[in-house]
């Protein structure tokens, strides 16, 4: 699996990259996942099939960078800088992915809303999560088995109570009901919570 897009420095790297993933996007526009081809990709990339094979496995490995990549765009959109010490940080994380669940859904031209495929959808969602989690929680405190199980029991737990919040039919704004997964978050994240 090639390296975030965030993390990857080379700019010819990151421009196939793009080329890739807006191509998948704009063929899902059309028609369903299932039905796309690498060879299609690679077409309306003006890449070869072998650049395409050189930067991922297969098309699921490309929609799980796009995916990620959306997401990414969206935390950097927010400021989402999570350092393992402040509540109000985690809020921004659980906020953030609220807007991108619900931006992510709303555009269904650009993403198969509910089928087969959203697992891949939610799994790349918690990845970003956990290592926005591992990271803010190492700077607090040394790398250590607790920081990797507590961001992903985290991970999972924060995408989880907002999937459920999102599918919750006329659902309340994502500002009342953070704070409550907020509560929820801060044992497992070991945060203090912030004074009311």
């Amino acid at each position: 699996m090639p390296a975030p897009d965030y993390e990857v420095r080379d700019p010819r790297i990151r421009r196939t990259h793009q080329l890739l993933q807006r191509s998948l996007q704009k063929l899902m526009q059309t028609r369903p996942f299932d039905e796309i081809s690498v060879q299609e990709i690679a077409e309306v990339s003006t890449v070869g099939r072998a650049t395409f094979y050189r930067h991922y496995t297969d098309k699921f490995t490309l929609f799980n960078a796009l995916i990620e990549s959306n997401f990414h765009k969206s935390l950097q959109q927010r400021g989402v800088s999570f350092d393992g010490t402040r509540p109000e940080t985690a809020l921004a994380l659980i906020l953030a992915t609220c807007d991108h669940l619900a931006q992510t859904h709303a555009d269904t031209g650009a993403f198969p809303a509910r089928n087969a495929f959203e697992p891949l959808m939610e799994s790349a969602m918690i990845a970003v999560i956990r290592r926005v989690l591992i990271h803010g929680m190492t700077e607090a405190t040394p790398s250590t088995l607790q920081v990797e199980i507590a961001a992903a029991a985290g991970g999972w737990a924060l995408y989880g109570a907002v999937k459920q919040w999102f599918d919750t039919p006329n659902h309340v704004p994502a500002e009342e009901i953070a704070p409550f997964i907020l509560d929820l978050l801060l044992p497992v994240l070991r945060i203090a919570p912030a004074p009311r």
